[in-house]
Formats: C-alpha cells, structure tokens, sequence
C-alpha cells in the first residue's frame, strides 16, 4: 500500500521518529536556556518548538539538562518530575508551588509560548547554518 493511503483520512499522519542527534539536543537545550526566570514550560510545549515529543525532551533533559534550567521544564499540569531539587530553584524565582504540591499552576507561571519561540529561534539561529552542512 503507498504510504499516503497507509492510514485512516480521518487521523493525523504520524510524526516521522526524531533522532537525539546533536543538533536537536543543542535546539532542546536553547529552548530549555530561553524560558525566562520565574516561568516555567511543559515537555511538550519546549517539544513543539523544536519539533519533537515531549518524551524525547525529556530524555534529552535527563541526560544532558544539568546545565540548564531544568527546574523550569514541568510537565502539561506544572509538576516537576524533582520537585524537592527544584524547590529552592523556584523559591528564589518566585515561582509557587500549588495547594497539592507537586508542581505550579500553569495558567500562573507558564512562558508565554510566542515569546518563547521567539526567544528560541533567534538562539537556535546559527544552527540552521549547521543543519545544512549535514
């Protein structure tokens, strides 16, 4: 069967699988150094910027976030997978934790998405240049 017809009309095409090369680590780490201070971003919305799930900027973060501002990255409710390590992090941001305790309320802390993207793009900027030569 030819892939366009491989699947139902009425579903979205699924992603093509993305790679944890180095340049999608390096763009999940400028977007994770863009959110501002004292705002938080979900996987899934530092994903959408990047072009890719959430899971893999989470895989990306566990092994190479330590030298970002991993405590600004929660999931799409605001809990923080280390909340107790990012506590004092987000205390000294402003950041406040929610009355069930396990994370912040979105609505209230998180990035403003276009800014972020645009934030992103212009970090990212020099990597397109590199994507190229690949």
């Amino acid at each position: 069967m030819p892939p366009d017809q491989s699947h139902h009309p009425d579903q979205p095409r699924p992603r093509a699988r993305a790679r944890m090369d180095d340049l999608t680590v390096e763009r999940v780490l400028r977007v994770v150094e863009a959110i501002p201070e004292g705002r938080v971003a979900a996987y899934g919305e530092v994903g959408a910027i990047v072009d890719v799930g959430p899971r893999l900027v989470g895989r990306i973060m566990r092994t190479w976030g330590s030298g970002v501002p991993w405590w600004r990255v929660t999931n799409a409710s605001g809990d923080h997978p280390l909340l107790a390590r990012a506590l004092p992090h987000w205390e000294a941001e402003g950041i406040v934790v929610k009355p069930n305790g396990r994370g912040c309320r979105m609505a209230e802390f998180g990035a403003d998405l276009d800014l972020l993207a645009e934030a992103a793009e212009c970090a990212c900027a020099e990597l397109a240049d590199l994507a190229d030569l690949e």
